[in-house]
């Protein structure tokens, strides 16, 4: 399968930012299903190359026909039947993020956010940013505990998050308080709701 030109050497993954994901061939002709995580969906098509995650892999969108939401049929360079497509399914894109506009004040990107200790407020290590999650209700900081163990999560708010420092290379944690969670679940006069 011929992609668009590879990269000399490959783009390094920390300098990567995800933006998509290509999902099921469509039809016969080398078309596939992507999925646009940027803000504004359409823009995915303006960005090239997208890179495997790995940056190893480059590829060029010939063309976008937009489905519904953030949901696109993409032509690719050099993918032109249906078994190239099918060997796209899954596959994950990235742009440099020197290709992308800087982030506007108190927004972050992932990338940015992952490999950032966590302290508390006191400057006590909780550990290290390991991953961003989304579920559907907002960004959750995935932390891995210094001390070993399973990871923790925190909602990426300004109430649990209220300062990130890039250049420091730091996240301050405010853990939610297990009183609040349990007020919210239990009755006025103490009984379970």
């Amino acid at each position: 399968m011929a992609n668009a030109p590879s990269p000399a050497t490959p783009v390094p993954a920390h300098d990567l930012v995800l933006v998509g994901r290509f999902g099921a061939a469509h039809g016969v002709r080398g078309e596939v299903r992507l999925k646009s995580f940027t803000g504004d969906p359409a823009a995915i098509g303006d960005y090239s190359p997208l890179f495997s995650a790995d940056g190893a892999r480059s590829f060029a969108l010939r063309s976008l026909r937009h489905i519904r939401d953030d949901m696109f049929v993409a032509r690719v360079e050099g993918v032109n039947d249906r078994t190239a497509a099918e060997a796209l399914v899954n596959l994950d894109l990235h742009v440099r993020k020197a290709d992308l506009p800087p982030a506007d004040e108190e927004e972050y990107y992932h990338s940015d956010l992952i490999g950032l200790s966590a302290h508390l407020e006191n400057g006590e290590l909780i550990g290290e940013v390991a991953n961003v999650l989304n579920f559907g209700a907002g960004d959750i900081l995935e932390v891995r505990p210094a001390s070993g163990g399973e990871t923790l999560l925190y909602p990426f708010t300004k109430a649990v998050a209220p300062h990130v420092d890039l250049s420091a290379g730091r996240v301050t944690i405010v853990p939610p308080q297990e009183s609040e969670v349990r007020e919210e679940e239990e009755g006025e006069d103490g009984e379970q709701a």
